[in-house]
């Protein structure tokens, strides 16, 4: 299949023309909005690894040509991700799987009896690593404004105790798109002595991250949602705690040496620096995928990838307060200041009178638009945002389980990003009127978990 660049995007992205069946037999382009959850590879990613992987040989352990290469593209890899984050002098990268993997390993090193504060509004990845033996988690009430959010972390640090502290916080939504006042809680959070790790997840694909002007002390992000597949992610910031833990997992690449003692034992030096936490071959594509992404969205530069996308998020929000059925879901949003409060390309949002569920998949099978349904492993926070209000009942349930008692509780997520032409922000707006006017156009059953259009009736 030929790939040529979409003119409405500023970035091309696989995918782009990638013909899907609808429920009715024809087929249309597909249109990608659920970036949040896995954005496409930028065409400029795949063309790099493709290029290198014939050249492909193991990283830190040979002596051949390959290895050499395949080392030295490694490192450099780990100097692109280091520019992009623009990180402090003496500040090292740590490859990992994804975001998830990296706020888990650090977890694993934090001092023992750290204290951890962390808003509920957190994904779970950034909100669950801390429930482990040895540190004391506090678990905040969901903030409705910037300012609430700076107060309830001051008071929460002022009461903590004289030993380590750190502070977990998103730099953007994964519910709402909305951004949150990093810097401001940084600046409290020091002021206690509290260090602060920004989950950069939703944050990095969209905006230039600063760590040295946000002076956060560590930030994790995913190559699957900056345009980078093959599950490879970050953990960037202070040496310090990291390279006073144990490794986060004990085999080659991590040691120093290792020798058998006379009583029978071994002993083990381990190594300082990333390698303390890279233990096993290392996944030199994906750590060369994210720096190409990282060199692709710089060259392409932040200041315009964030105009458009402003545009689009624009017409979004403009298309969908025209139809009265729609609620769009905001944290911040609610307080009268803030009501254009700034956000990345992510939004979520309940139809009246139809579960979420079956709205996504009338959007699936009869446009061939892709968005994502339920609870988006924040559950507290969804649940916050639709005030335990269940969804109307439907032949299919929300894909995620919820609490006893909950029927379905469930809202939809419409996500994008540089690689998003214009035309899927129209066809999905379309989509959403035509639906909540008409109603969907067939039948739809639970499978397997999943609502999907019952191919042998028409509504």
């Amino acid at each position: 299949m030929s790939v040529t660049t979409d003119l409405c995007a500023p970035l091309a992205v696989l995918g782009h023309d990638v013909q899907v069946p609808l429920v009715n037999g024809e087929k249309v382009a597909y249109a990608a909005l659920d970036y949040a959850a896995s954005s496409p590879a930028l065409q400029r990613v795949w063309d790099d690894v493709a290029a290198y992987a014939p050249y492909y040989g193991s990283v830190h352990r040979g002596a051949g040509y390959l290895s050499q290469l395949s080392t030295d593209l490694f490192e450099q890899s780990r100097r692109t991700v280091e520019e992009f984050l623009d990180l402090r002098e003496g500040d090292q990268v740590v490859f990992t799987r994804a975001t998830t993997d990296s706020l888990n390993l650090l977890a694993g090193a934090l001092p023992a009896g750290t204290e951890v504060f962390v808003f509920e509004t957190e994904h779970h990845a950034s909100l669950l690593p801390w429930r482990r033996d040895g540190l004391t988690v506090s678990y905040l009430r969901a903030p409705r404004s910037h300012a609430e959010a700076v107060a309830a972390l001051d008071t929460a640090l002022a009461g903590a105790g004289e030993g380590p502290k750190l502070f977990c916080v998103t730099g953007a939504s994964n519910v709402t798109g909305e951004l949150w006042p990093v810097a401001e809680l940084t600046r409290t959070a020091h002021r206690y002595g509290a260090r602060v790790v920004l989950d950069a997840a939703q944050l990095a694909p969209h905006h230039r991250v600063s760590v040295r002007e946000l002076d956060v002390d560590w930030v994790a992000f995913s190559g699957h949602k900056l345009y980078a597949p093959f599950g490879s992610g970050v953990l960037a910031g202070r040496r310090d705690w990291l390279d006073a833990a144990e490794p986060y997992l004990a085999g080659g690449g991590a040691t120093r040496t290792v020798a058998r003692e006379a009583d029978g034992s071994v002993a083990v030096e381990w190594n300082s620096g990333p390698a303390r936490h890279e233990a096993g071959s290392p996944n030199v594509i994906g750590a060369y995928a994210i720096a190409a992404a990282c060199r692709a969205l710089s060259e392409a530069g932040f200041d315009a990838l964030e105009a458009r996308e402003q545009q689009l998020i624009a017409r979004l929000k403009a298309g969908l307060a025209e139809i009265p059925e729609v609620k769009v879901l905001s944290l911040f949003g609610d307080t009268p200041l803030l009501t254009d409060v700034a956000r990345v390309g992510v939004l979520s949002f309940v139809v009246q009178g139809w579960n979420s569920s079956h709205f996504s998949a009338a959007l699936s099978a009869e446009y061939g638009i892709g968005v994502r349904d339920g609870l988006f492993c924040a559950h507290p926070l969804v649940r916050t945002l639709l005030g335990g209000e269940e969804a109307p009942p439907s032949e299919c349930g929300a894909p995620e389980a919820s609490l006893p008692g909950e029927r379905s509780l469930n809202a939809i997520r419409v996500s994008f990003g540089a690689g998003t032409p214009d035309e899927h922000v129209d066809r999905f707006l379309t989509a959403v009127r035509e639906l909540v006017t008409d109603g969907a156009a067939w039948s739809y059953r639970s499978e397997g978990g999943r609502c999907v259009a019952d191919t042998r009736r028409a509504a």
